[in-house]
Formats: C-alpha cells, structure tokens, sequence
C-alpha cells in the first residue's frame, strides 16, 4: 500500500509476544508495539483522528490554529497531523519537558509556549492547561485540544487499536494491562475488546503520585505517566484494578524489556512491564494478557536508561509513610 501522507501510516502497529519477558508456561503476554507509529507514539492514533474528524464536521478548517498542553508524544504528534492538513499548532509546555521533545516540537513545526510558574499542586499540569485556555481564547481562529475532555480521545483507540487488537488475536483474551495518563487510550481498547469479550478484565496502571484513582499527589519524573488531575472522559467503572508504579521500578521494567526481548520503549512501557509482572504473581491459572508500549525509548535516554538520573530517584513509599497520619 502506498501512502498519500506519512499521517496515513498512523496504525497497523504489529504486536509481539513477550515470551522472553514472561516465560512463565501457562501466561501469555502480548504488547501492541505503539512506538512504530510514524510519530513514535499511540498519541499519533487521537492527533489524527481529531484532525481528520474535525475537518470533516466542519468544526476545523485550514488555516486555523490548535493549541494543546502536552509533554511532548501528543504535542509532536498534533503538529505532524496539523501540518499535513494545513493547521498550525502552539504546545504549551513546562520546565520538565524533556530537552528531545522541545527539539522534535520545534522540527516539527510548533509553536513552543513554556509555563515556568508551578500551579497550586506543586506540578505544572494546572498552570499548562489554564494557559492553553488563555492562549485559545486570546488567538484568532483558534482551538483548544483538551485531551483529558474530549471524547475523540478514546474514540481514536476504540476504532483503531481497539479493532487492530481483535483482528491480531485469535481466541479469548482475559486481561488487559495498559498505562494511564488522560485514560483515553485504555478507556477506548477496552470499550471495544468487551464487544468481543465481555468478561475481560482491565487493569490499570498508574504512576505513584498520580491522583486519577485517589492516591495521595505527589512528585512525578517520567512525563506523560499518571496525572494530577481527574481526566472528564475518566469513568471509573471502566477499571477493575489498578497497580501504582513508582518512577523507579518503570525504569527498571524499561531495562528488563530492553534485555530480554530488545525493544526499546519508553517510560510508561517500563510501568506496564512492571503492572503485568504484578497481575502475574497473582494469578491462579492460566491466562492471555494484551498490553500496549506507548512510545520509543530514544525520548528517555537522559531519563530512565541514565543510571545517574535513576540513582537519584526518591524512595516514594518511604516519602509517602512519612507524611501518613
């Protein structure tokens, strides 16, 4: 098949088994491997589908301007699909983003706006989004994204992933285990895999600090993993379970699936390994688990794969029995 644009080769991600990670006899594991999208992440999946959608509904059109908070794979993937369909795009970004992304964002084509003033939690996510508001409503011809409201969110991964998932696995699937940030993503695979198979269980797999099931907030390093905010398009009863996953032990799922089966992937991946090796230890019989592996590795060689960067992470358990009444 031959492309119009590399925005139509969006999707199609193959999927592996991840026998040499969990060689465990009786479970399978199979990953959906996002970061071959051409953008290098699952964001590709709701940047083109909310592009295309809404130059089809009319509520785009050439010529006008999306403004998105973001930490870098939606922002890099909303300016690829902007540019392609003749938008601009303006990423508003904070001190935390990595110094790749802010490049990539520029190559891209954005326009980068960067918060520096912490908001009340003591993050940067409230202080990004009130100034993409301010932005939208102050710029000509202008739109705000709002990932964690809008339902073409999980509607990208309900027709694409979703689907993609059903046509690559034959027989049950018992388990899905997914990262979570704007939940778009595991809301949506899992509306659709329930058509198909309505005892599926969904486990999601949250940062430490993250407030979404309401732990405790608190700091976060591995950006576009957990949130300190309640997404709208969240439904809770969408979960049956959730693991919280400390910044360290992504890193070390990252290094794990990096040695075992050698694919490079991101920091969220690492949580997902992590998640999964969790549910394992639990089980009490045979089962198939389908997962998703956000994003590329290259984004975090300063992060999770610099040894210096992981020897300085804090102990969050030890923090949190600290502040604990």
């Amino acid at each position: 098949m031959i492309h119009d644009s590399v925005i139509g080769c969006v999707g199609s991600t193959p999927m592996v088994r991840l026998s040499r990670c969990f060689p465990e006899p009786e479970v399978e594991v199979l990953a959906k491997l996002e970061m071959l999208n051409p953008g290098g992440s699952m964001k590709d999946r709701p940047a083109r589908f909310i592009v295309e959608q809404g130059l089809a509904d009319g509520t785009l059109r050439p010529g006008m301007r999306l403004v998105e908070s973001t930490s870098g794979n939606l922002g890099i993937a909303l300016a690829m699909a902007a540019g392609l369909h003749g938008l601009s795009f303006t990423a508003v970004v904070d001190p935390k983003t990595s110094s790749t992304n802010l490049r990539l964002l520029e190559l891209y084509g954005a326009d980068v706006e960067m918060v520096t003033e912490p908001d009340e939690g003591g993050g940067y996510l409230h202080s990004r989004v009130r100034r993409a508001k301010e932005l939208a409503r102050s710029i000509p011809n202008a739109t705000q994204v709002d990932q964690y409201a809008n339902d073409l969110n999980w509607r990208s991964y309900h027709e694409t992933a979703g689907a993609e998932i059903l046509d690559a696995v034959d027989g049950p699937i018992d388990y899905l285990v997914a990262a979570v940030s704007t939940t778009g993503s595991i809301q949506g695979i899992a509306r659709r895999l329930r058509k198909d198979h309505p005892n599926l269980k969904v486990i999601a797999v949250d940062a430490v600090g993250s407030v979404i099931f309401g732990a405790p907030a608190g700091a976060r390093q591995i950006p576009g993993f957990g949130a300190s905010r309640v997404p709208e398009i969240f439904d809770s009863a969408e979960i049956d379970d959730v693991v919280h996953v400390p910044d360290a032990e992504s890193a070390a799922g990252c290094r794990r699936l990096l040695a075992t089966e050698k694919v490079f992937a991101g920091g969220s991946s690492g949580a997902v390994i992590a998640g999964v090796e969790h549910l394992i230890s639990r089980l009490e019989g045979p089962a198939r688990i389908v997962t998703v592996l956000p994003d590329r590795g290259e984004r975090y060689l300063d992060l999770v794969y610099d040894d210096e960067w992981v020897a300085g992470l804090p102990d969050p358990w030890q923090e949190q029995e600290a502040v604990a009444p």
